[in-house]
């Protein structure tokens, strides 16, 4: 298995930036696996924001759903790829299993999986941004704690897998692992 760096930290804390240059440290060319999906004009601006700010170094392939092909797609074509972020993909998956609320905590755990067992068949290093999203108040309706549980759950799952974890606070990363 490649290199696993696992990064996370609340909204707006310096963990793409973080994490952007720490993936330049493995040299050009490099992969930005993006999970958003620009819906909106306000998330189409984010995403302008996020290309000028990473410039021409990167190739990016954008995914929002099937993220474990995707890697394994991606796979010794890069020196690092960059997956920015886990969080928006847990809730790209939410969306596609919305009508399944019974079990939407199965088959997100399923894809998780899936993605667990495609970074252990990496070659190239992957960097994994992921949000931390218990620390704040407890969402007043269900579906959200559920959401929330799950990305903690993944959170812990991805971060004990990999060989290194930061967290990034006001702009700052701490190496936890």
């Amino acid at each position: 298995m490649a290199r696993l760096i696992f990064i996370t930290g609340g909204a707006r804390s310096g963990k793409s930036s973080f994490a952007e240059s720490r993936t330049r440290e493995f040299g050009t060319p490099l992969g930005y696996l993006a999970t958003a999906q620009a819906l909106d004009n306000e998330m189409l601006e984010r995403v302008r924001g996020h290309c000028e700010r990473r410039g021409a170094e990167w190739h990016t392939i954008e995914e929002p759903l099937c993220l474990a092909h995707a890697l394994e797609c991606c796979d010794d074509q890069y020196n690092a790829i960059l997956v920015d972020c886990v969080t928006l993909w847990l809730s790209n998956l939410f969306f596609k299993y919305e009508d399944t609320v019974e079990t939407i905590e199965v088959l997100v755990l399923e894809e998780l999986q899936h993605l667990k067992c495609a970074l252990s068949g990496m070659k190239t290093p992957v960097i994994l941004v992921s949000n931390e999203v218990g620390m704040g108040i407890v969402p007043e309706n269900a579906l959200a704690r559920r959401f929330r549980d799950i990305a903690g759950m993944a959170n812990q799952i991805l971060a004990a897998t990999a060989d290194e974890v930061h967290v990034v606070i006001s702009g700052i990363p701490l190496q936890l692992k």
